[in-house]
């Protein structure tokens, strides 16, 4: 017996069909077809509107921080250490200092980092001796463009540890932290007692900055064979004394450099050191106890 095949079986059927209906169902073929296409053409569009499409197409979407304008840095050079205390304040502070001239750290680059260190014995026979020793050191911090960090503001963080190194002195006690007024453009001093070498020390720590530089300067001194200990009071004013010379010699050897000089700084160095030890005789800081 002959089959008829499919395909001629439902053109047979259209044929006996009205003719509307023979539209509408065998032109079924032709509109699967269609809507195929129209599917896949969906498909594409979408699969191009992929977030990542999205992205690369949009400046705003990329995700790339442009890169700011950072202020340059005010400072560009570091004074003598030994040299940035006047003669008359070290002088005054450590009147047996030996050298007089203090005595040098090293450092891989003085345009970052410098400091000096003083020491004085002065031996009064049998009233005893009286000991002292200062320490002053410098950093100073470049503008990083990559990092969008101006010198100052390194300078501000490098300050706050600086300062958090003070107060964690092992073994000191009565440990209080004030503002030092009129050191640069912000100052704290630390002031403590250690006990060390069987006599009890009295210490002041000055955390200055001005401008992209951090000055820290660290005073302290005791009484030997009976004779009597200088007082807080007294070691602490020694200690802003020579941290006010030692901030003004920042702006006084950046001068020729063209930079600008902090506020209230003189231009010469010599006068800037004799100002600041006649102002540290009337400056007073404000005490609040550290946490």
């Amino acid at each position: 017996m002959h089959r008829t095949s499919p395909r001629l079986t439902r053109i047979l059927a259209c044929a006996a069909l009205p003719l509307a209906l023979v539209l509408a169902g065998c032109s079924s073929d032709s509109g699967d077809g269609d809507k195929k296409a129209k599917d896949d053409k969906e498909k594409g569009a979408s699969s191009s509107a992929s977030p990542g499409g999205d992205s690369a197409g949009s400046g705003s979407g990329s995700g790339v921080e442009q890169p700011q304008n950072v202020e340059a840095a005010r400072f560009a050079k570091l004074p003598d250490a030994c040299g940035s205390v006047s003669k008359r304040t070290v002088g005054n502070l450590l009147p047996a200092a030996k050298p007089k001239g203090g005595t040098p750290g090293k450092s891989s680059d003085l345009l970052a980092r410098a400091n000096c260190s003083w020491n004085s014995l002065d031996d009064d026979g049998v009233k005893g001796s009286q000991y002292r020793w200062m320490d002053v050191s410098y950093l100073r911090f470049e503008s990083e463009q990559a990092l969008n960090l101006s010198g100052e503001q390194r300078a501000k963080e490098s300050l706050g540890k600086e300062l958090a190194k003070a107060q964690s002195t092992k073994g000191a006690t009565d440990l209080r932290t004030s503002v030092a007024s009129g050191v640069g453009d912000e100052a704290q001093a630390v002031v403590y007692k250690l006990r060390k070498t069987d006599a009890d020390f009295s210490y002041a720590t000055v955390v200055a900055r001005t401008g992209n530089v951090v000055i820290t300067l660290t005073y302290n001194g005791t009484g030997y064979a009976g004779a009597k200990n200088p007082t807080v009071e007294d070691i602490t004013k020694g200690a802003v004394e020579a941290a006010k010379t030692a901030v003004a010699s920042v702006a006084a050897v950046n001068k020729d450099a063209g930079t600008a000089p902090s506020k209230g700084a003189s231009p010469n160095p010599s006068t800037n050191a004799t100002k600041a030890a006649k102002s540290s005789t009337s400056s007073k800081s404000t005490g609040t106890k550290a946490s």
